[in-house]
């Protein structure tokens, strides 16, 4: 009975979950939909700075069941590979990424959306594909970011009042 209670609470709040089983997150960590994020079998591998953002559907994967292929074998059978996930203050997680056992992501980072981190993450790095590889620092993200937003001549005043009908007006939506 404790055992599907624990199943069932686990996919309804996973982030109680995991904190509950040992996952340690920072100050003003944001989970968006946090019923899509996914903590693995060993959240207390886990460790969130301050501020982290974490998009739907990332996956935090803190072991490698790919030891079941050969564990059947005598010289095999007791290998076992896990690893320790920390992500560092302030970093991005975006859309459906996966992290892998054993990485560490360091301060102000971006991961890509759909990416596969398999190896740590400098400080200030953006990385994204498959796997994730370093694609610029975050200081020239934000540069072509500020650039992007200097050149649509967004009304920041105006985003601020009704983000959403802005918005719609100024992409000619309905």
């Amino acid at each position: 009975m404790k055992k599907a209670f624990d199943k069932i609470y686990r996919k309804i709040f996973p982030i109680k979950w995991a904190k509950s089983n040992g996952m340690l997150i920072g100050k003003n960590c944001v989970f968006i939909a946090k019923h899509k994020v996914n903590f693995g079998s060993e959240p207390y591998l886990i460790k969130l700075g301050d501020e982290v953002k974490v998009s739907e559907g990332v996956r935090f994967v803190t072991h490698d069941g790919g030891t079941w292929a050969f564990r059947d074998q005598e010289k095999y059978k007791d290998v076992v590979k896990f690893g320790t996930i920390i992500i560092g203050n302030r970093s991005f997680i975006g859309t459906g990424a996966i992290i892998l056992p054993g990485v560490v992501i360091g301060e102000r980072c971006v991961v890509g959306a759909g990416s596969v981190v398999t190896a740590d993450v400098p400080d200030n790095t953006g990385v994204a594909g498959v796997p994730a590889k370093p694609i610029k620092t975050t200081k020239e993200y934000a540069e072509k970011c500020l650039e992007e937003y200097s050149s649509k001549g967004y009304d920041t005043e105006e985003i601020k009042k009704d983000k959403r009908r802005y918005l719609t007006k100024f992409f000619g939506g309905k």
